[in-house]
């Protein structure tokens, strides 16, 4: 018997990539052994060594890092994803965004993109509203995707969750999990409008030329695949 494709996957493709890989290893009978975490941080673990067959990241600067240092052996994306505000205030999103009042939370820069797409968004902003952007910057907190942030607790979305806690009043996070909060009466994603918003780029590193590899890369990038992602919200690639 084969030993299991292992698979490194930012933590915010795990309502995708659950039935996802469920599909996958019930067609072709081959075992994958997924773990998920920050980007950033896998990242890390694959340049100190960890094995690791495949690394599907939520953005397109760690596998191009892992390809130009030569530890992936190609890159492809797979999907697209954008921001949104996740709160129980009511209110347009600027008007959340300029309220002074309103803690901010968002994910951590550097050890995760849901962080540095956050800080792209606030750049964003500057140019709609000089200085708006530099003071959300000061005031937002970093809570999770770090080193050492909040613990959520299994089964729970971070952005409800941080909310719902009283951690923040605002949280800055990825689009597609507006769609696993329909129907929460407590809690409202906020649409930001594309022309501010920040499109994110999903990409996968390929670090073993395996057929099994192959294979799942395929089937991510082939119809049921991105099947699984568009039902968890996701951009696909026709977008």
């Amino acid at each position: 018997m084969s030993c299991p494709v292992t698979l490194f996957a930012a933590g915010s493709l795990r309502l995708a990539f659950t039935p996802l890989i469920d599909q996958f290893m019930s067609l072709s009978g081959i075992d994958i052994s997924v773990e998920y975490g920050p980007a950033g941080l896998l990242r890390e673990r694959i340049e100190a060594g960890e094995p690791c067959a495949l690394f599907a990241s939520a953005n397109r600067a760690h596998p191009q890092q892992l390809l130009a240092s030569g530890r992936a052996l190609s890159a492809h994306t797979f999907c697209w994803n954008q921001l949104c505000l996740t709160t129980q205030r009511t209110g347009e999103w600027l008007d959340l965004l300029r309220d002074p009042t309103l803690r901010i939370g968002t994910s951590t820069p550097g050890c995760d993109p849901s962080g540095d797409y956050t800080w792209a968004f606030f750049d964003n902003l500057n140019v709609l509203e000089p200085g708006l952007g530099q003071r959300l910057r000061e005031r937002a907190i970093p809570l999770v995707g770090g080193r050492d942030t909040v613990n959520v607790p299994k089964g729970e979305l971070a952005s409800a969750w941080i909310i719902r806690q009283g951690l923040a009043d605002l949280f800055i996070g990825y689009a597609h999990y507006a769609t696993a909060l329909t129907g929460q009466s407590d809690i409202r994603c906020v649409t930001i409008p594309p022309q501010y918003n920040v499109r994110c780029e999903y990409q996968l590193a390929v670090l073993d030329a395996s057929k099994n590899v192959k294979a799942l890369v395929d089937f991510i990038l082939a119809r049921d695949g991105q099947a699984c992602l568009t039902a968890a919200g996701f951009e696909p690639l026709t977008v």
